[in-house]
């Protein structure tokens, strides 16, 4: 297959999971450029890896002729203005999770997609699970009947991952948005747009030097009339269950999935039809590969980018999907702020 599709990455920690797509063979995408720091290993992953180009300004990477998308695999509070810039220089884009780190970039950011008719999507690994992905294929085939209510969590011990990416303090990074946003865009994907939000939040002090709150206990009210809550904890004591969960409580049955990095997954459900109420389990084996064992998940999204770009469909989270996510991570903090108080959540887009 013809690679006439070429890549720009920014951002060489997870970014350097794409590069698997110059060896696709039926992959019309092609890694052409990174942007990262320091130059000097820029320079020497990219000749490692047989890319072309290397650079520290991610602006010349967005302007070069022969790239026609850019993935965005900065820290978070970066996302925006790369995003921006790149839709500005017309080209298609695809950011890791968390889309921004606030509301009004992402409306933004929605603005510009429409306004140019381009081709956006957030890379949230979550809805590429196979854990995950099973028990929404149970749901979208009636297995599960009606959801009753749903609740997710994402808990991690990140004590030993911020030596690595030391700007998770010294920025800091906020949880809300980069944690938070796993188990509540599952829901989103689940349950689609929340109407209100109550939310509640601490400072564990576990992570030492962190400033604002890390944990944090969120119920959600969706547009359906469904609930649901979040459990988001960051500054823990690593937990002796998997790291990150979603179930989903039916009228005919109830399904549970996990997953944790380098780690098997499993999916699990009890049917209402079936005599004695056994619980089935299928279980999916480690993903080893890529930064965090997610590979196959990025592999997966890309997949789905790539197919949105060349038959003009709708990635599976696009803008106005991702933006759902944002707007209710920002009622949340404003929950928090307030006290505890249910929130509107922003739906005017």
């Amino acid at each position: 297959m013809k690679k006439d599709i070429g890549v720009g990455v920014i951002g060489i920690g997870m970014g350097l999971d794409l590069v698997y797509l110059n060896e696709k063979e039926d992959s019309r995408f092609e890694v052409r450029g990174l942007c990262g720091l320091p130059l000097e290993k820029v320079k020497e992953v990219s000749k490692k890896f047989g890319v072309g180009f290397a650079t520290d300004n991610y602006k010349d990477l967005i302007n070069k002729k022969d790239i026609d998308v850019i993935v965005v695999f900065s820290p978070d509070h970066l996302h925006a203005q790369h995003i921006i810039d790149a839709l500005n220089a017309n080209k298609h884009v695809l950011v890791t999770k968390p889309m921004v780190t606030k509301l009004e970039d992402a409306l933004r950011i929605l603005e510009l997609v429409d306004k140019k008719n381009l081709k956006f999507a957030v890379g949230e690994t979550c809805r590429f699970y196979t854990s995950f992905l099973s028990i929404k294929k149970m749901l979208d085939d009636g297995e599960l009947g009606d959801v009753i209510f749903a609740e997710a969590h994402y808990v991690h011990d990140l004590r030993e991952i911020i030596p690595k990416t030391p700007w998770r303090v010294q920025i800091p990074q906020d949880f809300m948005y980069g944690g938070c946003c796993h188990p509540v865009d599952s829901l989103v994907w689940f349950m689609d747009q929340v109407d209100e939000i109550q939310a509640f939040g601490v400072n564990s002090h576990v992570i030492e030097g962190y400033p604002i709150e890390d944990t944090y206990l969120i119920n959600l009210k969706f547009k359906n009339g469904k609930i649901a809550r979040v459990l988001g904890a960051y500054g823990v004591v690593k937990q002796p269950y998997p790291m990150m969960g979603l179930t989903i409580y039916g009228t005919k049955g109830t399904a549970t999935a996990d997953f944790t990095d380098f780690e098997p997954s499993t999916a699990k459900v009890v049917l209402d039809k079936i005599e004695s109420k056994p619980v089935m389990e299928m279980n999916f084996k480690a993903d080893m590969t890529g930064a965090y064992g997610q590979g196959d998940a990025i592999r997966r999204y890309m997949a789905d980018f790539e197919n949105a770009i060349v038959n003009d469909m709708k990635p599976l989270i696009d803008a106005r999907e991702g933006v759902k996510t944002i707007a209710a991570l920002s009622a949340a903090w404003e929950s928090i702020r307030s006290g505890g108080k249910t929130i509107k959540v922003y739906d005017n887009f």
